[in-house]
């Protein structure tokens, strides 16, 4: 199988519906483009029930794509891919997932961080291997969590980042800092940006999210005490939602919008 990228989107057939967007595109289908560069990448699957090996394409920005390709966002393509209690990277999703950070990291990755040498492909590993100073780079993952915050008359703290597009509410979410635990970020993420205080904290579940390298770590959590106040920085609005007057939630096939259907359908006790 091998995967296509073109900057922040995947490479795939107009004739492949978008219900069936598990099916990858041929390398024999992509040689139309003229670009010598494009030789696929081949590295190790983590899945043991999938086809051990992954290939991908990664195509310059500025390549025209001929008239049989469409470039399809990454983040729609995992919304239309990913289904509510799918969201720990298995399967075909989790394939996609790995080879578009794969993809990412080898485009960032290019030359040496140490002494700027060109780096190359290690050839026993999945690394980068500088042939000057034998730095080995590896994928970058950086943790993050997102935390699902209940109070005590069952309502949901949903918040607007200004990132956002508009009117789309979500979680609290935010890295791991060095030196931190997981439980200390989701009280110090959750008091800079909402000024309030969270208890009884509780993983839930985990996430591959490539945009660029994080690792999502979901959680849920308590409200223990504070006045929602929005940071104004990086959330415009926050407030609690009843499960009847939700605003517009995150797509489908995200960590923070499975976390949200499962207090939705009550399965959190």
């Amino acid at each position: 199988m091998v995967y296509v990228f073109q900057g922040d989107t995947l490479v795939v057939r107009n004739d492949v519906p978008d219900a069936r967007l598990n099916q990858s595109v041929d390398f024999d289908t992509i040689a139309d483009i003229q670009d010598s560069s494009l030789i696929p990448f081949t590295f190790p699957s983590i899945n043991n029930t999938l086809p051990p090996l992954i290939s991908v394409v990664d195509i310059a920005p500025e390549t025209p794509l001929p008239a049989s390709l469409r470039a399809l966002p990454m983040r729609q393509a995992l919304s239309l891919l990913t289904g509510e209690a799918s969201v720990d990277g298995k399967g075909f999703t989790g394939r996609l997932l790995r080879a578009y950070h794969v993809a990412q990291w080898r485009r960032t990755s290019m030359f040496c961080g140490t002494c700027g040498s060109r780096n190359t492909d290690a050839l026993d590993e999945l690394a980068r291997l500088c042939p000057v100073c034998s730095r080995r780079e590896y994928p970058r993952i950086s943790p993050a969590i997102i935390v699902l915050i209940i109070n005590d008359s069952d309502q949901v703290l949903l918040a607007h980042n200004k990132r956002f597009t508009n009117g789309v509410y979500s979680l609290i979410a935010g890295f791991n800092e060095a030196g931190e635990s997981l439980e200390a970020t989701i009280v110090r993420e959750v008091w800079e940006e909402v000024a309030v205080e969270v208890r009884d904290i509780r993983y839930i579940t985990s996430q591959p999210w490539p945009f660029p390298n994080s690792l999502m770590l979901g959680f849920t959590a308590r409200h223990a005490g504070g006045t929602i106040r929005a940071d104004g920085v990086e959330i415009e609005d926050a407030r609690w939602f009843s499960r009847n007057a939700l605003p517009k939630l995150p797509d489908h096939g995200s960590v923070s919008r499975f976390l949200i259907n499962q207090w939705l359908h009550r399965r959190f006790v």
